[in-house]
């Protein structure tokens, strides 16, 4: 398969991508500022622009898209737009420009996080994003044509990345590199749609 690896050299994604390329696949990688082509997910246009560049492609990974720690105190709607064009709009972009480029069953993958399903202090937008994404990824697998499939990564703290959040999310427990990676694989090449896969350690 040729796969678009949006975010393919960040922390998840260079790890996605090296799987693929060693199981055999063609990857291209995008990012705001490295990969093989470049791409702004919080600009629909951007998001056009790199599908005409790259041409078709088999399967669609979305790892790119953070969402930020939030205090529901001060959390303003402003704040929530500005993350919601990454994380929720960047990623539904992906799937709605990308069912006219892709080919016939082709997979769309992508992520969103813990939060949609555990409560935790700080993270009330993160949280709502999430969700909306798992309720985005369940109603467009009903819709998408020519046998298109997509599917929802949603992880914990991945195990790359304690030394930066574990101080923000004490007691949370991290998810192994390779199971996640492993999640990713089971959608991409698997046959399953409209569903959400849980990593969470």
């Amino acid at each position: 398969m040729r796969v678009l690896v949006v975010g393919g050299e960040g922390t998840i994604g260079r790890h996605v991508s090296a799987e693929l390329r060693r199981r055999g696949h063609v990857v291209v990688t995008a990012g705001r500022s490295s990969g093989n082509v470049r791409v702004d997910v919080r600009h629909r246009d951007s998001v056009a622009d790199m599908y005409r560049e790259i041409g078709g492609v088999d399967a669609v990974v979305a790892t790119a898209a953070h969402g930020t720690t939030d205090r529901l105190l001060t959390l303003s709607r402003d704040e929530l737009l500005q993350n919601m064009q990454g994380k929720l709009l960047g990623q539904v972009d992906l799937v709605l420009l990308g069912q006219h480029h892709a080919a016939a069953g082709a997979s769309f993958t992508l992520t969103s996080g813990i939060f949609a399903d555990e409560p935790w202090p700080g993270v009330t937008g993160g949280a709502m994003i999430n969700a909306a994404l798992h309720a985005f990824v369940r109603s467009a697998a009903l819709e998408l044509p020519r046998g298109m499939r997509v599917n929802v990564v949603s992880p914990t703290m991945v195990g790359d990345s304690v030394d930066s959040f574990a101080s923000t999310f004490p007691g949370m427990r991290p998810v192994p590199m390779d199971a996640l990676v492993t999640g990713y694989l089971s959608v991409i090449e698997g046959e399953r749609t409209g569903e959400v896969v849980r990593a969470y350690g």
